[in-house]
């Protein structure tokens, strides 16, 4: 299986580049447009967040903290949907 693979590679890189042309490697006017499509939904989704962001409140503690459970006397602390025993 090894030989194989070496055998493969070595075939692949004995070959050239396929295209030699004179505009080979250069950049074409698509990739600056996706580019700049890809900045501009970056720059909306920052500014978003940014909106979002400052409407939330300065902290999520209450300001009056009371306790989270009150404890009713009438009550065991037993969940009513574990099976007894």
């Amino acid at each position: 299986m090894t030989d194989v693979l070496l055998i493969a590679a070595g075939l692949l890189a004995e070959e050239g580049p396929r295209q030699t042309g004179p505009d080979f490697g250069k950049a074409s006017p698509v990739g600056l447009l996706v580019l700049v499509v890809l900045l501009i939904g970056t720059f909306a989704l920052v500014w978003s967040m940014n909106r979002h962001l400052k409407k939330l409140p300065e902290s999520f503690d209450p300001e009056h903290p009371e306790p989270d459970q009150a404890v009713d006397e009438g009550t065991t602390g037993e969940f009513k949907d574990e099976p007894k025993g």
